[in-house]
């Protein structure tokens, strides 16, 4: 584990580059990192944004989908999922599934369409898959806007999770409540369907992506099974909670975005409606 010195050294590092909108050197590039050193500095990050007024509302699950893996990465591939904090001035809601965002102070912007959950009841801690998505409220599908403070979005594994986990911002689309049916078979339903993802650059739609549930460590419910075991490791960090926000990772690429697009999307397999959202 780092010194509380280096890892406070770090955590205020990130917070001013973000809060500047600037770049700045991997933490791994001169000193060894391990996972848990990044969990450490994102503690203390957390504590920090806290004291600031700032209120956690749920979590981010990345690097959860295989496809994408080697996208990602310097000299280690990032394929092993991570999680971070996401807090109320981060996430907001789409008006009947249209938003626009501003793209100021977003660097080095990218997209990810999102399956986002809604915990109605806090999980057992030995919870089965099953009993996991009867603590589902509602399901809801969200645009992820993630942002890297790494030259060329090159980073360790360990520098991604320190750094905010990679999230700026989500927008959610109109939430379901989930009916009892509709949870037993959550996991099922969403590892066979799919989402297309279409850019507007001023010329009309076209398709840019595509991807499936089932590449999301088998599904949207899988991914946040992983991270209710990984946090039972992590006693730092409180358990998945009743009311917690869950956004379980993307189904295509991460895009890079730019002011003055507009990107759409269109599921298929599952009952949720598109999200349309304008970047300006």
């Amino acid at each position: 584990m780092l010194m509380s010195t280096l890892s406070n050294r770090y955590a205020h590092q990130l917070l001013d580059a973000r809060a500047n909108s600037a770049q700045m050197p991997r933490l791994s590039v001169d000193t060894a990192l391990t996972m848990s050193d990044g969990y450490e500095v994102a503690k203390r990050i957390l504590d920090i944004r806290i004291a600031q007024g700032e209120q956690p509302v749920g979590r981010k699950i990345g690097f959860n989908n295989r496809k994408v893996w080697s996208k990602f990465g310097g000299q280690n591939l990032v394929d092993v999922p991570v999680w971070a904090t996401m807090y109320d001035s981060t996430v907001r809601f789409a008006d009947d599934n249209r938003a626009f965002q501003s793209l100021v102070g977003a660097v080095q912007p990218r997209l990810e369409p999102e399956i986002v959950f809604k915990l109605g009841k806090t999980p057992a801690k030995n919870a089965s898959l099953t009993e996991l998505a009867a603590c589902i409220e509602w399901m809801a599908h969200g645009f992820e806007i993630i942002v890297c403070p790494f030259a060329d979005w090159q980073f360790e594994p360990v520098d991604a999770v320190a750094a905010f986990g990679l999230h700026g911002s989500l927008i959610i689309g109109e939430p379901h409540i989930l009916s009892a049916a509709s949870r037993r078979n959550l996991a099922e339903v969403l590892t066979n369907s799919s989402v297309s993802l279409s850019l507007d650059s001023g010329e009309g739609f076209s398709l840019r992506g595509a991807g499936f549930g089932a590449d999301l460590l088998d599904s949207p419910v899988h991914a946040m099974m992983h991270l209710h075991k990984l946090l039972q490791t992590q006693p730092e960090f409180a358990p998945l909670t009743a009311g917690e926000i869950i956004t379980t990772g993307t189904w295509t690429e991460a895009y890079p975005i730019a002011g003055g697009q507009t990107w759409t999307t269109a599921f298929s397999g599952v009952s949720l409606p598109g999200l349309t959202v304008g970047f300006v």
